[in-house]
């Protein structure tokens, strides 16, 4: 054995890793750089509004084309095929018509085409509203509903729909 030689530093043990993770062999060298990457930079104000304003043009965009295209005119636009086929109202049924009356501000109308529609409208300000509010502060809109909330919702279109196709409740029927 040469004497000017050393014995051979013992290899490290290896350390054990997360499923997935590259393990010890990727790891930068010591002082390159941090071992975790920074978080990204937040996003910019304009990044974060650009796709709440972009439903909302949407939005407007169809109440616009709704408000040039009368649906109380027969022929405009397809019928429900629901109440084609069946002669039943779904609770969409009306929806235009509600969304022209909106659209004229005539409210009192575009109660008696789809009330619940109606109602639609105003929850979709709301949260639209909302979601500008929390984009604007740079935190995610999260609204999270219980499946009690989902089916509560369902329950009510399923008891307005067939509400407004018994006698007494023609009130709520376009």
């Amino acid at each position: 054995m040469d004497a000017s030689a050393s014995p051979a530093a013992p290899e490290p043990a290896p350390v054990p890793h997360a499923p997935g993770h590259p393990g010890p062999q990727h790891r930068p060298p010591a002082g390159h750089g941090p071992a975790f990457p920074a978080a990204p930079a937040p996003a910019s104000r304009l990044k974060r509004l650009a796709t709440p304003v972009a439903v909302m043009a949407v939005v407007v965009g169809a109440f616009g084309y709704v408000a040039t295209t009368d649906p109380h005119e027969p022929g405009h636009y397809p019928v429900c095929p629901l109440l084609r086929l069946t002669g039943v109202l779904c609770p969409g049924c009306g929806g235009l018509r509600s969304a022209y009356d909106v659209a004229h501000g005539d409210i009192v109308a575009a109660l008696g085409s789809n009330a619940l529609a109606v109602v639609g409208y105003a929850v979709f300000a709301v949260v639209w509203l909302l979601w500008m509010i929390r984009a604007n502060r740079g935190e995610p809109l999260r609204i999270g509903l219980a499946p009690a909330h989902w089916w509560g919702m369902g329950a009510v279109l399923l008891v307005f729909s067939v509400v407004r196709n018994l006698p007494f409740g023609s009130a709520l029927a376009p």
